[in-house]
């Protein structure tokens, strides 16, 4: 590509980024002053539950929950803005324009879907409406991300006619019709991952800031420019969101927050045909969650415990380590996972 050709599509990346954290820094203490307002405020596990947790999160009891509507409703914002500007303008202005049928429409229609199922799932959580202090049945949260994702893989097989699952330095794979479950769970499972990361201030916010990054970086070199585009809008707000969710943080990410980025991470990664890349860039993540399989497998065969509680990040607490330790220890690996991704995507998009 020549200079000119590289030129704009980065332009709009990094203008793009930056209008979407200006958006966030001036929509976020609106959100946290509605939050505090109506008293939406995060409610911990029982103690009896969770002795572990409930002790060492005791003080963070009440803190405003649901900030990730600050994240989602910027990219919305700034999309729905260009995108109609573009239809009644037409022209120069749909130069702007990210929102398109080919590349973003699907992540951005999952985004929404997610974000409302966590909204309401937050929403039943902070009046202690449902079964144990309130919330969705565990059972009602799998099925309800389930059908989004098996919605998204859906498209990318019948739509799009993605049938394969792509292995670096290998080349695509094919499994037919087998790809809708493996889409569906690669989505479902970072959801989920994502989710168990969120459970100190900045702790899901940075690495899943790193996250988008990297693919950013991927689908530009890959030629999507309008992925590249929206990850990086998720990349502004995300950086709005962090700075008033940094210790000691004035609001919470809350499911609507974590399901729905989780979600769109996994659709991203399955389109830009990276899902394996995943597990590096989003190796926080896998540890988070790995940890979880791991302390509930051993609770039940071996009726012990390997953590003294568990996400891991829960454990590192409780053998002495201070949140902003856990916290920025686990934004560095993600700096460096993320690079190693980008880097693996490069020397595989060469060889």
């Amino acid at each position: 590509m020549t200079t000119a050709t590289v030129f704009f599509p980065m332009m709009r990346i990094l203008i793009i980024s930056f209008i979407t954290f200006v958006l966030g820094m001036a929509l976020a203490p609106l959100i946290i002053r509605l939050l505090r307002k109506y008293k939406l405020g995060k409610q911990l596990r029982d103690a009896k539950d969770a002795p572990v947790f409930a002790a060492l999160h005791a003080s963070k009891a009440g803190t405003p929950t649901m900030g990730g509507i600050v994240i989602w409703a910027t990219v919305i914002i700034i999309s729905v803005t260009l995108w109609t500007k573009c239809q009644f303008i037409g022209g120069l202005s749909c130069d702007w324009n990210f929102l398109t049928r080919a590349q973003t429409l699907l992540p951005f229609g999952a985004l929404i879907a997610a974000a409302l199922v966590g909204l309401v799932d937050d929403y039943l959580n902070v009046r202690r409406i449902g079964p144990k202090g309130g919330g969705l049945r565990m059972r009602h949260r799998l099925i309800s991300y389930t059908l989004i994702a098996l919605g998204g893989a859906w498209w990318f097989y019948a739509k799009l006619g993605w049938d394969f699952l792509h292995i670096p330095f290998y080349g695509n794979f094919p499994v037919g019709i087998l790809a809708i479950p493996a889409f569906t769970l690669i989505i479902v499972a970072t959801s989920f991952s994502v989710n168990e990361t969120d459970g100190l201030d900045g702790l899901a916010g940075g690495p899943l800031m790193t996250a988008f990054t990297a693919f950013s970086v991927i689908s530009f070199i890959q030629g999507r420019v309008d992925l590249a585009v929206f990850c990086a809008a998720i990349v502004g707000a995300l950086m709005a969101f962090l700075w008033f969710n940094v210790t000691p943080a004035s609001f919470f990410m809350g499911d609507t927050g974590a399901m729905s980025l989780g979600t769109v991470l996994g659709v991203v990664a399955i389109f830009t045909n990276q899902p394996f890349l995943l597990l590096i860039i989003g190796l926080p993540f896998v540890i988070e969650s790995l940890s979880v399989i791991i302390q509930i497998t051993s609770k039940k065969i071996r009726k012990k415990k390997v953590f003294l509680s568990a996400p891991i990040h829960h454990h590192l607490e409780a053998i002495g380590w201070k949140e902003s330790q856990i916290v920025f220890r686990t934004w560095i690996i993600s700096f460096f996972c993320g690079s190693a991704g980008v880097i693996i995507a490069l020397l595989d998009k060469l060889y």
